[in-house]
């Protein structure tokens, strides 16, 4: 067994729900983001940055196209010998037939075997729908140091936004001793970040009597963590301090992408020392025309911009066209904005056509407005 052998799981397999139509056929990690990322790259860049070797892709809902982007092992880096990134999707067994993953410790319950074939002394859990930059090796090492059973990554929140997140209450030494899903009163602004380390012989025992267990809800934060409190185990608080956003909501995601526009945000995708890494398709260059206005904008190569943009992150393939006004918004992948057209704190979903002149969103609105084919559609109804 290699020394401190640390295997990856990524769990990658929800609905994404609250981010509607950017997820009606493909999963959240797969969703788009700043240019041309998806999601997941920031996971699975954290893991090479991390020299993290064998990382397992748990894929559930909407899986080809995540399956596909994911198993290419050597965009990470991640494809040395004996490592790689191996895409785990529910499969058929003799002893329970064919399920899907009923919860995030049901995931890695059900890849236990692949766990035991890679020699796993530590297990990391991570979420593929989260935007941050951490060391993984950090992390071990505290893990280690304190010869906890299990170590969960905790960032410090407002205390009026502590309800909204899972807290964790330590002492003085950041040994957890209790864990509190969405208090009403919160007792710590400590919020888990979804990242764990755990030693594996312990976890497989956990797994394996979870599993056992009909009313259990086979998840991490509801069972598995609480078990080991009940039982007295070790569970250490590792405090990260740079940037992280959960992108399960349209108007987090565009926070997340607005927030690279920001000088002091804490996200940098031009760290050479951390590099983000992704499958980058090839495309043309961008193409600024004569008569573009450019203020603050993330514009990605494929782009053509004849209008003004301010404010805004603006995908490959896009095309903003003469006397068009994009402001405070999300233009994802081949979206073409019409002559004349005006966007305002809008998300605008793959593939969408604004038609010349109209104009979508509110600079005063509270809400980020999300543009897909749908609304386009209705809007167009509407105009008839």
């Amino acid at each position: 067994m290699k020394k401190n052998n640390m295997v990856a799981m990524i769990l990658a397999g929800g609905r994404g729900s609250r981010l509607f139509d950017l997820t009606k056929k493909v999963a959240k990690p797969a969703v788009h983001f700043g240019g041309k990322y998806r999601i997941i790259d920031f996971a699975l860049s954290n893991c090479a940055n991390s020299h993290i070797s064998t990382v397992g892709v748990l894929v559930q809902y909407e899986s080809i196209l995540l399956s596909s982007y994911s198993a290419r092992s050597s965009t990470w880096g991640l494809d040395s010998n004996g490592g790689g990134v191996y895409v785990l999707s529910p499969r058929e067994k003799d002893e329970t037939g064919l399920g899907l993953y009923n919860g995030t410790a049901d995931a890695i319950y059900q890849n236990l075997d692949f766990l035991d074939q890679e020699e796993a002394e530590y297990v990391l859990v991570l979420s593929g729908d989260h935007i941050y930059k951490m060391n993984y090796e950090s992390m071990l090492q505290k893990h280690i140091d304190s010869k906890a059973d299990a170590t969960i990554a905790v960032i410090e929140v407002p205390m009026k936004e502590a309800s909204r997140f899972g807290i964790m209450n330590t002492d003085k030494n950041d040994k957890i001793v209790e864990f509190e899903e969405k208090p009403k009163q919160p007792k710590s602004n400590l919020a888990s970040m979804g990242v764990y380390i755990f030693t594996y012989k312990t976890l497989r025992k956990y797994l394996k009597d979870d599993a056992k267990n009909a009313e259990s809800s086979h998840d991490f934060g509801k069972n598995i963590i609480p078990a080991y409190l009940n039982d007295k185990l070790k569970l250490q608080a590792y405090r990260f301090k740079g940037y992280w956003k959960d992108v399960g909501t349209i108007d987090s995601l565009w926070e997340a992408n607005m927030d690279l526009l920001k000088e002091n945000s804490g996200l940098d995708l031009f760290d050479p020392d951390w590099k983000i890494y992704t499958n980058d398709a090839s495309a043309t260059p961008q193409c600024i025309g004569e008569n573009a206005v450019i203020d603050n904008a993330f514009i990605t190569q494929g782009a053509i911009v004849n209008g003004k943009v301010s404010h805004s992150v603006i995908f490959s393939g896009v095309e903003v066209r003469e006397n068009a006004t994009v402001d405070q918004s999300v233009i994802m992948n081949d979206v073409v904005v019409g002559k004349g057209a005006k966007l305002t704190r809008c998300l605008v979903a793959d593939d969408v056509r604004i038609p010349d002149g109209m104009v979508l969103g509110k600079k005063d609105s509270a809400d980020v407005l999300l543009v897909s084919k749908a609304l386009i559609a209705k809007a167009g109804e509407q105009h008839e």
